[in-house]
């Protein structure tokens, strides 16, 4: 039976007469990591707040591991970096953790223990005696991240855990969001890195202007159309007309004349449906050089399915169906 670490329906929160988030509905699995995505505004902090307890919904439901988040039951499983942290600069690393270990249930004899663990997952063990105040904006995020794993929470969840690392840090933040879902713990990632949630994520939402306007499993998100790099000389007129004719999406680059290299993009369904284009070239006379594959990444499905700031959808480029 499929266990859910999060299940919200209908989520919905208010500010006056701003609707921050609007009918949320989601589900994750026990052990997954799932990506919550969208524009700044879009709702994606809003719905997190709520989802740990730090705000409450104006209507709709939200359950942790079957729990309302603001029960204590459920936050004792929950582990949470913020978006905007601050933490109490005079205090050393590890009596910032021991505090959180405290807060977390761990027993006495084992926090010295935890904190060790923790600081060596997010590679600040060399920094335990240290003062938060010596600290570079990365190692503190380091550190919050650490605070979340504290007690082996269920459920992690990230808002923006990566904004201030530089590149190795953000490759040792992915590296242990893997483990992390190796060892069945479920999380929850808010980023914008949209790289960075196609690399680690098993599932995928993405939210504008306060709702859900896509979601599903990484592969059936960015499951589609193939864009083609086509490269070949001697294309004639009458067989460029052809492909017009079958494939509405083509966008020429440099090249013209019968002997010139040209060079064009044509969007197909599959890769299979690519294999027809060579056929139309080779009958029509032309000479194949290259044909390059691109599938849809995750960028190309956020930017299709966002809205533009004066409301107007993103065009999507579409080919003949």
């Amino acid at each position: 039976m499929v266990t859910l670490a999060i299940e919200t329906e209908a989520l919905s929160k208010s500010y006056g007469r701003k609707q921050a988030a609007s009918s949320v509905s989601i589900s994750v699995t026990s052990g997954t990591v799932f990506g919550l995505l969208g524009p700044n505004g879009a709702g994606k902090s809003t719905t997190v707040k709520m989802l740990v307890g730090l705000v409450r919904p104006s209507s709709g439901m939200a359950k942790v591991f079957g729990r309302i988040p603001s029960r204590a039951d459920a936050r004792l499983g929950l582990g949470y970096v913020p978006e905007q942290f601050r933490f109490p600069e005079w205090m050393r690393a590890h009596e910032f953790l021991r505090f959180h270990a405290e807060l977390a249930g761990v027993k006495t004899t084992d926090r010295q223990s935890e904190v060790t663990r923790v600081l060596r997952e997010v590679g600040l063990e060399h920094r335990e005696r240290d003062q938060l105040r010596t600290f570079s904006k990365g190692m503190l995020q380091r550190i919050g991240i650490a605070q979340a794993l504290v007690g082996r929470p269920q459920l992690v969840v990230l808002d923006e855990p990566t904004s201030a690392l530089d590149p190795i840090g953000r490759r040792d933040a992915r590296d242990l969001i893997v483990r992390l879902r190796s060892d069945g713990v479920t999380v929850l990632l808010n980023s914008h890195l949209l790289s960075e949630v196609e690399t680690v994520c098993d599932h995928v939402a993405i939210m504008d202007r306060g709702r859900i306007v896509r979601a599903g499993s990484m592969a059936d998100v960015t499951r589609g159309h193939v864009e083609v790099e086509v490269r070949c000389a001697g294309l004639t007129t009458q067989t460029l007309s052809e492909l017009e004719a079958r494939w509405t999406a083509i966008r020429l680059g440099k090249g013209t004349g019968s002997s010139e290299v040209q060079t064009f993009t044509i969007s197909v369904s599959d890769e299979y449906e690519a294999t027809h284009i060579a056929d139309v070239l080779l009958a029509g006379g032309a000479r194949l050089l290259a044909m390059i594959p691109r599938r849809r990444t995750l960028e190309d499905v956020f930017v299709e399915s966002v809205t533009t700031t004066d409301g107007d959808a993103i065009p999507a480029i579409r080919g003949r169906q």
